[in-house]
């Protein structure tokens, strides 16, 4: 059976990408088969993991306008067990072409649909609560929401979360959320230290007991087109992606009882 998860916080520079390729990288290291849908316009988690512009074709654009699973899309990467479906500046198109489709939430859902033997499947959503994001909510089994260690951070959270009350209202009433990680955390930083308290005493269980730390590697790694986990094995951000896999294969064992 596919999971497929949604990384999603319509705030931008959070670590959604990043959480992507490396808790996708750390669940292929221990032989899931892992497929990530790149829906974000910059196509971040694409070049992340080494694709050239001219590598990303089909990518995930030609899939809405086609309305179907284009098989050849499905891309090689890097890590052996870790596959993307690409994606280029030509999606920023689909956000306004998708208005004029019927059903036009459920074009996602359709696609992936057609997609079998992957255990988990990841979609990097962009920093925006428009149709890229509200297809990838209903076509998700659940949704994993980085949040930034900061003050602002629980103000966008409660919009994302009147979002995905609606989305489980109108499209998709199975949607649960995977849970909140807690990024870019700076243990000296006594600010980080009360957004941490503030967010556990507000969503107790939901929020994993790992988070991630604000940690060079993770910023350097993107730009040689590796995860992080596979530039620096050893880096605290890479340790700390481990251990949130162990949490969210965990949590999948406890759903399956």
């Amino acid at each position: 059976m596919k999971k497929i998860i949604s990384i999603s916080n319509q705030k931008g520079g959070v670590g959604k990408t990043t959480t992507t390729i490396n808790l996708a990288t750390s669940l292929a290291a221990v032989k899931k088969n892992v497929l990530i849908v790149d829906a974000d316009p910059q196509g971040n988690a694409s070049t992340g993991l080494g694709l050239t512009y001219n590598d990303r074709k089909p990518s995930i654009y030609e899939m809405i306008h086609e309305k179907k699973l284009l098989t050849e899309g499905i891309k090689e990467t890097l890590i052996p067990g870790l596959k993307i479906i690409a994606a280029n500046t030509d999606l920023a198109a689909a956000e306004v072409e998708l208005t004029n489709f019927e059903n036009r939430e459920f074009v996602f859902k359709s696609i992936f649909n057609e997609i079998n033997n992957f255990d988990f499947i990841f979609v990097d959503c962009p920093p925006a609560l428009g149709l890229l994001t509200i297809n990838s909510l209903v076509a998700s089994d659940t949704t994993l929401i980085p949040l930034q260690s900061e003050f602002f951070a629980l103000e966008g959270l409660s919009a994302l979360m009147k979002t995905i009350q609606l989305i489980q209202q109108n499209f998709n009433n199975n949607l649960q959320i995977e849970g909140i990680l807690l990024t870019m955390l700076d243990k000296r930083n006594s600010l980080s230290s009360l957004v941490e308290k503030d967010v556990r005493r507000h969503f107790g269980n939901q929020v994993y007991k790992t988070t991630i730390p604000r940690n060079v590697k993770i910023s350097e790694a993107p730009s040689h087109g590796k995860p992080a986990l596979v530039y620096d094995t050893q880096a605290a951000g890479s340790l700390a992606y481990i251990e949130l896999a162990k949490e969210v294969i965990l949590n999948q064992n406890k759903n399956h009882e």
